[in-house]
């Protein structure tokens, strides 16, 4: 493999990626997401620790019954998962692959000592895999 191509998450991760926050409301989590071109993101607190993690498939649910109903949408911090599967940025590109290879989530995020530091999605791992398989 060249020296040039990527290695580790941190070189492939999205830096200073979107996140919310637990009093985001779920009107402009989907926005951000549809904006940011994401299937979730990270829900940090005050400090930038990272709390839990949302997705679109988390809120799918329950904006539909409040559209159908009319009613207010949740807030984020009512829907999150508190147990979230992160890497760190020294994280190998190819286990990484290997273990998104089952039913893992699309989106990481990349977190150091408790902080955000970015994300990494499958579309990211899969261009580096292209870029090593390329460099052969």
């Amino acid at each position: 493999m060249s020296r040039s191509s990527p290695a580790v998450v941190g070189d492939i991760m999205i830096g200073d990626g979107y996140r919310v926050t637990a009093s985001t409301s779920i009107s402009a989590l989907v926005d951000g997401l549809a904006r940011h071109r994401l299937p979730g993101a990270p829900v940090v607190d005050a400090h930038d620790h990272l709390i839990g993690f949302i997705s679109e498939q988390d809120v799918l649910g329950q904006l539909l019954d409040s559209a159908y109903h009319c009613g207010q949408p949740a807030l984020v911090g009512e829907l999150m998962r508190e147990a979230v599967l992160t890497v760190t940025p020294d994280k190998s590109i190819v286990d990484l692959a290997e273990s998104m290879r089952g039913e893992r989530p699309k989106v990481y995020p990349v977190v150091d000592d408790g902080h955000v530091l970015g994300l990494v999605t499958r579309r990211e791992v899969l261009a580096a895999l292209l870029t090593m398989r390329n460099r052969c």
